[in-house]
């Protein structure tokens, strides 16, 4: 078969190479899952009256210019982070579980899910790298026994209080390349023999830090790499 080929799967589990010295790093929003995280969280916090109509305007324009690569991933993270300006910390961790179980858990993608379970049969390191916030991924990694999150952290005052700045990068695009980075030095993964899941052009970075890449239902830009390179390129479904 040619290795060039993008149509070809992944390596069945039988023939990965086990060990927890290899890693396996997922994005979460359009490649675990099938939607878009921030988008399903602000309209369930529109219906709880949490936020008004003008701000999920704003989210939802921006959200329209990032589609079609007229804002940048990082601006569109920003305009998000703004929701979060002046809240307290405590009531968002208590309905995280509830959120996730209710409303993003029926949404992750079955064959990347499956590829989730192959690795874990593998005894992997499993690594969920997301833009998203810690609170809003802490139910996931526990929910499906992942080991690390990398992802977003938001600044906080003394008492809980955001400043809806973040407290360290926001987790794109070459973060997320150092983040896997200072991660696999920390626990000797073998990035060469590891393992990585992305949906998006912004994702190119991590995904070239493995040795095993592959796009799930990518964007135009990546879906051109991924070809170019002979990455695979998988769907939601199985």
């Amino acid at each position: 078969m040619n290795p060039k080929n993008p149509t070809n799967p992944i390596n069945p589990i039988s023939r990965f190479y086990p060990g927890p010295h290899i890693g396996a790093f997922f994005d979460f929003d359009l490649t675990l899952l099938k939607v878009e995280s921030g988008r399903v969280g602000f309209k369930y916090l529109y219906h709880i009256k949490e936020i008004g109509f003008s701000f999920l305007l704003k989210v939802a324009v921006t959200n329209y210019f990032y589609q079609r690569d007229w804002v940048s991933d990082m601006q569109m993270a920003r305009v998000m982070l703004t929701f979060y300006k002046g809240r307290n910390i405590e009531p968002l961790q208590a309905g995280a579980e509830e959120f996730y179980l209710s409303h993003l858990k029926p949404q992750l993608a079955p064959n990347i899910l499956a590829r989730v379970r192959q690795h874990q049969a593998a005894e992997h390191t499993l690594v969920l790298v997301s833009a998203s916030v810690r609170y809003m991924l802490e139910p996931v990694i526990k929910n499906l026994g992942l080991d690390h999150l990398l992802c977003t952290d938001l600044e906080m005052l003394n008492g809980g209080q955001l400043t809806g700045q973040t407290d360290g990068p926001i987790c794109i695009d070459v973060h997320k390349r150092d983040a896997i980075r200072k991660l696999a030095d920390q626990h000797n993964l073998d990035l060469s023999q590891s393992y990585a899941y992305g949906n998006h052009h912004s994702d190119i970075p991590m995904l070239e830090t493995v040795g095993n890449p592959a796009a799930v239902e990518p964007t135009h830009r990546l879906k051109k790499k991924a070809l170019s390179e002979g990455w695979p390129i998988l769907s939601f479904q199985i």
